[in-house]
């Protein structure tokens, strides 16, 4: 049975799901979330997922929201991307570390910065939040100086995680180019066999709605 993601291609949450699914080889198709238009507050969509978010996976019985329980749903069914049974704690934590420091800011700092008019944009919480993001940047950055992988030897969830909004354009305080080792670890993804943009791989861009 094909699996199911309940996505958008703007979301970078999404993203760190759709990217395991499509490496991993799985059978899935992407379902599009209207977010922009209020899907995630509709009844319909509450049904599925009480949580109102985006990533969401249904396959067959089960479903399951949040990137990181799906991203260890796909390590469970296809024994990928979990590291090595000494690593797999320290992939954990640094999904956590995205989740708490990196994609929670640059989520809603994109957010705020981009897909809200100009004129009620919080330029106050805006300058607050790229403050924070700076750095976590340099703790990936520096994390990374000697390594072409977050944890181990190959790509697992925990740079799945960590990448999920580093290849957006629109701005919200990352220049790929003034983090070197983010620059070449973000090439070591690019490189994957099977990799795509976000835009390319789940449906939804702010193209659609210009």
């Amino acid at each position: 049975m094909t699996m199911q993601l309940h996505c958008f291609g703007e979301s970078g949450n999404s993203y760190k799901a759709a990217l395991p699914l499509e490496l991993s080889g799985q059978d899935w198709t992407p379902v599009k979330v209207d977010f922009f238009g209020g899907a995630t507050r509709a009844p319909e969509f509450r049904s599925l997922n009480p949580m109102g978010e985006a990533p969401l996976l249904i396959d067959g019985d089960m479903r399951i929201s949040q990137s990181g329980a799906i991203q260890q749903y796909i390590t469970d069914k296809t024994g990928k991307f979990g590291g090595t049974e000494a690593e797999k704690y320290d992939v954990l934590r640094w999904v956590l570390f995205d989740n708490h420091k990196l994609s929670s800011m640059a989520g809603l700092t994109r957010f705020l910065m981009n897909f809200l008019p100009a004129d009620k944009r919080p330029q106050a919480v805006i300058d607050f939040n790229l403050g924070r993001l700076q750095t976590a940047y340099k703790t990936l950055d520096d994390h990374l100086a000697s390594r072409d992988w977050i944890v181990g030897d190959g790509v697992t969830n925990a740079d799945f995680s960590c990448c999920g909004y580093l290849f957006y354009p629109e701005p919200f305080g990352f220049d790929r180019k003034a983090h070197s080792n983010i620059n070449r670890w973000l090439g070591n993804i690019e490189s994957l066999p099977g990799w795509k943009h976000p835009y390319d791989l789940m449906p939804g861009s702010p193209a659609d709605r210009a």
